[in-house]
């Protein structure tokens, strides 16, 4: 596997790759393009995934807890059934994603775009959504926490 993440960080472009299964556990994907990837039931634990480009990508029952997925782009991903408890999706592009099921404990969502996300049945204990854009009545609202 070590050969694929190398191919990765040096063209950068993986799109459409297929990676079911692969273990991509603390992997450096860093502004990785992989778009409309398989990574169903990949192993991403750990991994930086900063600024990387998932729009489209297949990443139903992956592992990507304590993953870095600051400013990536998830648009339109398929997360149904994903672990991202502990993740960094700070400033993360989720609109439109399927997050149905998804364990979200613990993970950082400031300002992250998650209009029109599918949060059905997700798990968000412990999350942070300060700045956080959401999809309300047709509408996309911010959310902003102020102490009392």
């Amino acid at each position: 596997m070590d050969n694929v993440v190398e191919y990765l960080l040096d063209c950068k472009n993986g799109e459409g790759i297929d990676l079911r299964e692969a273990n991509l556990s603390g992997a450096n994907l860093r502004e990785a393009d992989l778009r409309e990837a398989n990574l169903s039931g990949a192993n991403l634990s750990g991994a930086n995934l900063r600024g990387a480009n998932l729009r489209e990508a297949d990443l139903r029952e992956a592992d990507l807890r304590e993953a870095d997925l600051y400013g990536a782009n998830l648009c339109g991903a398929n997360l149904c059934g994903a672990n991202l408890s502990g993740a960094n999706l700070r400033e993360a592009d989720l609109s439109g994603a399927n997050l149905y099921g998804a364990n979200l404990c613990g993970a950082n969502l400031c300002g992250a775009n998650l209009s029109g996300a599918d949060l059905s049945g997700a798990y968000l204990c412990n999350c942070n959504f300060d700045g956080c854009l959401v999809s309300y009545r047709g509408k996309t609202i911010k959310i902003t926490f102020t102490e009392v």
